[in-house]
């Protein structure tokens, strides 16, 4: 884990212990990357609900309920998927949810969705936000970018909610 990783997850966790929230991940393409940054720091007990690697489309909607239809229309790297994956995470108990999906390489890539595209989505019961940005770099650089940005969004999804 990097230096910027530990510093995020610590910020994420202490903006959380004051809210008294937990949070819950869903992770496809960083492979639980970012529970891993969590459950990291000594004390993620207490902010910590549950971390679920959902890799394969059912695992998806087995464990997150996304439906097979929206899988199939948009596909597993996309916003609409994102959403339901956090929506998932909330509806299983955690206050703040952040979840992710993208084409990691060095294959699986198209023109529509190049190798380094992942979707992001975190959401409370204040609403749910998601974006997607284009990371460059192997199969590990896309997935260290990828957990990064995923904790950032999640603290800056907490600076806009209310304590």
């Amino acid at each position: 884990m990097t230096f910027d990783t530990r510093d995020l997850a610590r910020q994420l966790g202490a903006e959380l212990l004051q809210r008294h929230w937990r949070v819950g991940t869903a992770e496809s393409c960083t492979g639980g990357m970012v529970a891993a940054a969590v459950t990291d720091i000594a004390g993620s007990s207490g902010w910590f609900d549950e971390g679920l690697v959902t890799y394969a489309n059912s695992s998806k909607e087995r464990l997150l309920q996304v439906s097979a239809t929206l899988l199939s229309q948009y596909g597993a790297v996309s916003q609409p998927v994102v959403e339901a994956m956090v929506a998932g995470v909330l509806a299983r108990g955690a206050d703040l949810a952040l979840a992710t999906s993208g084409v990691a390489g060095p294959d699986g890539g198209t023109a529509d969705k190049p190798v380094g595209t992942v979707w992001f989505a975190w959401g409370s019961t204040r609403g749910i936000h998601s974006e997607v940005q284009y990371f460059s770099g192997d199969r590990q650089a896309v997935r260290d970018q990828a957990t990064i940005h995923a904790l950032q969004g999640a603290l800056e999804h907490l600076s806009k909610s209310t304590v």
